[in-house]
């Protein structure tokens, strides 16, 4: 099955290295199928997903939110998730 849309996101990871201390960004992807939304390390259901909602952190980027019945889900975007959050409520 083809995703419909695809909306990129990244996790900080802090790297402790002897002395050193460091943060690396890994850049992730999120995909929206028709049944479900795919992340790197979770499925939500479509049918658990109440709504995504998009809040600016700044002046670069912001948070999506996946709300679902398990609790809401946030992940940091660079890019806005206007056309992902539409696609979506499309579904």
């Amino acid at each position: 099955m083809n995703w419909i849309a695809v909306q990129p996101y990244y996790k900080i990871h802090r790297v402790v290295d002897g002395i050193e201390q460091r943060t690396e960004e890994q850049w992730r992807k999120m995909y929206l199928y028709e049944d479900r939304i795919v992340t790197k390390y979770r499925v939500f259901p479509l049918n658990q997903v109440f709504d995504l909602s998009y809040r600016t952190m700044g002046g670069e980027g912001g948070f999506l939110y996946l709300h679902t019945r398990q609790g809401v889900y946030s992940y940091t975007v660079k890019e806005d998730p206007r056309t992902f959050i539409e696609a979506f409520k499309q579904l």
